[in-house]
């Protein structure tokens, strides 16, 4: 496995309060892979992603578990040797394309230091490379456009510039934390067909972090259900989308406007994410859940394979869930 991910567990602590931001999180990213971290606002994806990076904020505390990238255990490197990993061998592309984007520079040097450094080349032709880059994630006129600035390129030309910076190294594996966030269907579509052509030309790996599982089912082939800091089900993204098991995956999916009858309401899932500084006991899906049972409020169930499941030979789809 290029990342495998053991029992997490992350705290964050503020004016005598802790959040338990991630409890006991596992899941594993095999080479050339996509995986899909799905869940609301506040299930843990972007805390996972900062934790892999070395990013977490200085209140932030790793309690347990282990991360392993190519058989290392990241939260035991210095934090020189965690630079290293950053953009060379891990890249990023956050949420909003702006935040990443250096507001006073021209398009081609931003990716052009980038390249410089990473893949120790001369500024020339690091430049040189830069253009072909933005050409690479087909962008018109790559010559004009590395010589704009940020705010003269539109949302999806920019997201675009994001996805160069992030594979100029190129990583063995991306972060990408919703990528397509406020851009339009069309120009969703066309960033994440880039993204999957870009890792099957390069062999990188993608954990693609979004709360849409359409956009999953589009470029993902496993997918890792996340609620409240917990991963909740697990497996391949067409025994998942096909067999749902755990009720909060069942109303993610029931939630999709694309499975709505025109003149049927969307689904939507009752009540409110629990208080990370107060989980309850059981499962912490419980409190929403129509099919709890006095059990579920009492014990927390743990990730375990689906009997009967098509992948319960290999043991990949896997749930924490009482009610089966």
């Amino acid at each position: 496995m290029l990342l495998t991910i053991k029992d997490l567990s992350v705290e964050f602590s503020s004016m005598q309060q802790t959040v338990k931001a991630l409890n006991h999180v596992s899941f594993s990213i095999d080479q050339g892979e996509i995986v899909g971290i799905v869940g609301e606002s506040g299930s843990g994806k972007s805390v996972t992603a900062l934790t892999i990076l070395g990013l977490l904020d200085n209140n932030a505390t790793i309690k347990n578990g282990e991360i392993l990238y190519k058989g290392r255990n990241v939260l035991q490197l210095h934090k020189k040797e965690q630079q290293s990993l950053r953009g060379k061998q891990i890249g990023m592309i956050f949420q909003e394309p702006m935040t990443a984007l250096h507001p006073t520079m021209r398009i081609g040097d931003q990716l052009a230091e980038v390249i410089h450094r990473h893949r120790e080349i001369a500024y020339k032709e690091a430049y040189r490379q830069a253009v072909l880059s933005l050409a690479e994630v087909k962008i018109n006129e790559p010559e004009l456009v590395a010589r704009k600035y940020p705010f003269e390129l539109s949302g999806g030309m920019r997201q675009r510039v994001v996805i160069a910076l992030a594979m100029s190294a190129p990583p063995d594996l991306l972060i990408a934390d919703e990528p397509t966030t406020a851009l339009d269907v069309t120009i969703q579509h066309e960033i994440l067909k880039l993204m999957k052509e870009l890792a099957e030309k390069r062999g990188t790996s993608i954990m693609l972090i979004t709360h849409d599982l359409g956009v999953v089912a589009e470029v993902c082939q496993r997918v890792v259900v996340m609620y409240a800091g917990e991963v909740v089900e697990t497996g391949t993204t067409d025994e998942v989308l096909a067999h749902p098991v755990h009720p909060y995956t069942r109303a993610l999916i029931g939630a999709l406007p694309d499975l709505a009858s025109p003149d049927q309401p969307l689904h939507a899932i009752p009540g409110e994410s629990p208080d990370l500084r107060n989980l309850p006991s059981g499962c912490v899906f419980a409190p929403r859940c129509d099919r709890a049972l006095p059990l579920c409020r009492e014990d927390h169930p743990v990730l375990e394979p689906v009997p009967g499941s098509r992948d319960a030979s290999t043991g990949t789809h896997q749930v924490a869930c009482w009610v089966r």
